[in-house]
């Protein structure tokens, strides 16, 4: 038996594992990257298809009822009024840590929440996801239905600019806003509840995705209500 040279054991070295691990961790984080963009584009598509449902129940209210519901300020999900509109005058400001308000889900029979969303359980939780709404409380007011002569509130004065501060609505100016904080779960740039809206400010902002901002925001204008109006037969 020659005693002379070695055997190799058969295996792998610690060099040889070393290099095989980097190897499938460079391999995942290429398919990670395309997995995880994947995600977020089907997450913002149906918050998008969410928004649309919500715009078509707030004309759906006002046809039935006349006026715009006031959000919701129950912070309580135990409590019965928990999702439910406010009863007007409308209140300013939301539940705490949520200066704009909240849609009132139940209210409209829509979703609570975004695609990101999270359900609250108990008083203190965070209202990840929920829907930030505000509206021009002149329209919300049942002893003064909307008509064609109704005004914007001076006080509230809703408006929507993009990230350059250009505004995309002028005249005809927003009577409702609801926007999603995005999976991001912050109020990004003029929708920043460290910045504009703490002071319950009236400027809201849309925009393109990009990697500062993700919130989504749609608005109602008074000639869509009007017309939607019109059709219910509820203007002449």
């Amino acid at each position: 038996m020659d005693i002379g040279s070695p055997r190799r054991e058969s295996g792998f070295t610690l060099i040889e594992l070393a290099i095989a691990i980097v190897i499938v961790g460079l391999l995942l984080a290429g398919l990670l990257g395309p997995l995880s963009a994947r995600v977020e584009q089907q997450e913002r598509a149906k918050t998008q298809a969410l928004l649309e449902e919500i715009k078509e129940a707030l004309l759906g209210y006002a046809a039935i009822n006349g006026v715009l519901p006031c959000p919701t300020i129950q912070d309580d999900p135990a409590n019965a009024g928990y999702g439910v509109a406010a009863p007007p005058p409308c209140p300013v400001g939301g539940p705490v840590g949520v200066p704009d308000g909240i849609l009132p889900w139940k209210t409209l029979g829509v979703s609570p929440t975004d695609a990101w969303g999270r359900p609250r359980t108990a008083p203190g939780d965070p209202w990840r996801g929920y829907w930030r709404y505000r509206v021009d409380r002149n329209f919300t007011l049942p002893t003064t239905p909307i008509t064609l002569t109704t005004q914007f509130n001076t006080t509230d004065a809703l408006e929507v600019e993009d990230a350059a501060n250009n505004k995309l609505t002028t005249t005809e100016r927003p009577i409702a806003i609801v926007f999603s904080a995005g999976g991001q779960d912050r109020d990004d740039d003029g929708n920043d509840t460290d910045g504009d809206n703490t002071t319950y400010d009236s400027i809201y902002e849309a925009g393109l995705y990009s990697p500062t901002f993700d919130d989504m925001t749609i608005w109602l204008s008074r000639p869509l209500l009007f017309n939607r109006l019109i059709m219910a037969g509820k203007l002449p």
